[in-house]
């Protein structure tokens, strides 16, 4: 069998049994991340509980775009990508939840020369990173992809490790993968993190001490590791998204220069580009899209798909990604027995299932990500939001 057992049989594993470590571990937060960690944590026979203030995938994760690829030019994030790729393909199926290939494309379009020399140097750093990326023209792009407009298209980059999910069914059932592994799920049950011993204070005021606590609670993070006493250097910011109906099949596409993205979705399409380069509060934040965001965005959309120019809205919404000052994530030990995974610019949930099998692997006792250490920073840094979906971190 492949994909961890086929999910240790599409996640009806009464039958799994593995050694205990003799670790107990909480994992606050069951958004993506936290629920592959929770379950990589739990098969390799740890005692863990995974909590949320809400239930399965009811923040980040649940209004994320589903958006999955391996097309970056650093190598690190490319590994990471890739290895996150190969397990979206091995765990999905019938019974678990669907990871549907598709290409991905990333354009520029003439007279924006930046852009579009970005986008060639970044399907050169691919190749020598051993990616699967391709340049192309717009006749070239127009014969492979003729759903898109492409008489304006300067240069497209195509990767082919790519394909599309939905996030809350990914989450729901990696969670109840962990569940079946032998971990403790606690919905609609907030609790507060505490260090030195690594601790979580449930609702009631009941304290449970751990051996480790791994935090990955996206925008609210940051609020409670500060409760913890703890500053992390990390800034949540509004993005929009929406879904229409339509005929696209494919590809996956960003557009650079229209700055926005879109993938198929049953019956139509997905799309979003509304970054708010501010901070945002997670408890106050607006959960609906701007009034005039819809109409705009589809304006956009229909021009480099000209068949989705009749769309008709589904639905709209906004959500929070988490932002750092160097634009990488925050992800292992930040104190004794206290672990975050956070800042992830946007592409948290495409690299989560390598991200939570990597924590995992640290509170097991293996090394951490040292270019995501997240204590090189101080805390207290200054710096600016700026959109995670850019051609400087493809």
């Amino acid at each position: 069998m492949t994909g961890d057992d086929e999910l240790d049989v599409a996640v009806g594993a009464d039958a799994f049994t593995r050694e205990g470590t003799g670790l107990e571990v909480a994992v606050v937060g069951a958004g993506a991340v936290g629920a592959t960690a929770a379950y990589d944590l739990a098969r390799e026979g740890a005692d863990v509980t995974l909590y949320d203030r809400g239930s399965v995938a009811s923040d980040a994760t649940g209004r994320a775009a589903g958006i999955c690829y391996d097309a970056f030019a650093d190598e690190l994030d490319a590994e990471i990508a890739s290895d996150a790729i190969e397990r979206f393909r091995a765990l999905s199926g019938d019974d678990t939840f669907p990871f549907v290939e598709c290409p991905y494309v990333w354009l520029a379009r003439e007279g924006d020369a930046d852009r579009a020399d970005a986008v060639r140097e970044q399907v050169r750093r691919m190749q020598a990173n051993d990616v699967v990326a391709f340049e192309m023209d717009g006749d070239a792009l127009a014969d492979r992809f003729p759903a898109l407009r492409t008489d304006d298209v300067a240069v497209a980059g195509i990767a082919g490790g790519a394909g599309y999910t939905d996030p809350a069914e990914y989450a729901a059932c990696l969670a109840a993968a962990a569940t079946g592994a032998g971990a403790t799920l606690e919905t609609e049950t907030p609790v507060d993190v505490r260090t030195d011993p690594a601790r979580v204070v449930r609702p009631d005021g009941e304290t449970h001490e751990v051996d480790a606590v791994l935090v990955t609670a996206g925008a609210r993070t940051k609020e409670l590791l500060a409760n913890a006493g703890i500053s992390l250097a990390v800034k949540p910011y509004r993005v929009q998204a929406l879904v229409a109906d339509g005929d696209l099949a494919e590809p996956m596409c960003y557009d650079a220069s229209g700055d926005f993205y879109l993938r198929p979705h049953a019956g139509g399409f997905l799309a979003g580009d509304g970054t708010e380069e501010r901070e945002a509060d997670p408890d106050a934040y607006d959960r609906d899209a701007d009034p005039a965001f819809a109409e705009e965005l589809t304006a956009r959309v229909a021009h480099r798909v000209p068949a989705l120019a009749e769309s008709e809205l589904e639905r709209a919404w906004a959500g929070l990604c988490t932002a750092t000052p160097d634009r990488d994530p925050l992800v292992g030990a930040v104190a004794d027995g206290l672990y975050v995974a956070t800042g992830f610019q946007g592409h948290g949930f495409m690299r989560a299932p390598a991200i939570g099998q990597r924590l995992a692997e640290e509170i097991l006792g293996g090394s951490g990500i040292d270019a995501f250490d997240p204590t090189r920073f101080d805390g207290d840094e200054s710096f600016d939001v700026v959109e995670g979906m850019a051609l400087d971190r493809n």
